[in-house]
């Protein structure tokens, strides 16, 4: 702030003041209402849905304007899917809200494989982790769920979202539930977020998250749906049947090879 607003240093401690015109300047610049910065003390807007996200092991806290706006964006979209879905019949579906953090990974990792139709032998055909992406986000769309893909808010190219904020966010719905995926994330941190997020759809919980496979969190839903995640695109008792036995440096590049489009 201090390049595009030179006097931001004395604004902030008191020695001047902006005028209207540079307050409204600021206000733009910071993807903020005129008004928020008019008031007695700062305004502090919170994210509008359960927040999983950590560094550290600790809470983050100060969303920015980009994740909040990405975030109402989202719900406006759903809302509107939601009256559209019912206007047309649609009926609820089953698998939103069928898993609990108590139960086993694997049994709905494989419940998940199962019902967008994704098996290992779909992985040898894709040419790149693009290609896979773009598999997956149709699977996942062909059984209701919505995704977006996108690394800046709304159409605004100005405004990239920054996945070290944010990786992605889930919003339970039993008839249209949304998936978020931050676009500017590489190619394989999208596809392991989107379906972590699809995990806490089948928890029915809406959800923001960092999603990272190597990640660290201390958060039960986080960890939860990091192995539910992990399980869908690379099963361990695949890679077990797979391993050569030897860790040598020529198998592993086979089973990297192998499993490149879910890492």
């Amino acid at each position: 702030m201090s390049q595009k607003f030179p006097k931001y240093e004395e604004w902030t401690s008191g020695a001047g003041k902006p005028t209207l015109k540079q307050l409204e300047k600021f206000a733009h610049a910071a993807h903020a209402p005129l008004g928020f910065l008019l008031l007695p003390k700062p305004s502090r807007e919170e994210v509008p849905i359960p927040d999983f996200r950590t560094v550290a092991n600790v809470d983050l806290t100060h969303p920015s304007p980009n994740l909040l706006d990405t975030i109402y964006m989202c719900q406006k979209r759903q809302e509107w899917y939601r009256v559209y879905a019912a206007s047309h019949g649609y009926l609820p579906l089953d698998f939103v809200g069928s898993a609990t953090t108590s139960g086993a990974a694997e049994p709905v990792a494989d419940a998940i494989r199962r019902r967008i139709g994704f098996n290992l032998d779909d992985r040898s055909a894709f040419a790149n982790w693009e290609a896979a992406l773009r598999k997956l986000i149709d699977l996942i769309e062909g059984i209701g769920v919505l995704v977006m893909v996108n690394g800046v808010v709304g159409a605004d190219t100005s405004r990239k979202l920054d996945p070290q904020e944010f990786r992605g966010f889930a919003l339970t719905d039993d008839v249209a539930p949304l998936i978020f995926v931050n676009g500017s994330d590489t190619k394989a941190a999208q596809i392991f977020t989107l379906v972590h997020e699809l995990a806490h759809i089948w928890l029915g919980e809406s959800a923001l998250s960092d999603a990272q496979m190597g990640g660290r969190t201390n958060n039960d839903h986080e960890l939860w749906c990091n192995r539910v995640a992990a399980e869908v695109l690379v099963p361990l008792a695949s890679i077990r049947s797979d391993y050569g036995g030897e860790a040598t440096p020529a198998e592993l590049a086979r089973l990297a090879k192998l499993f490149a489009s879910a890492l």
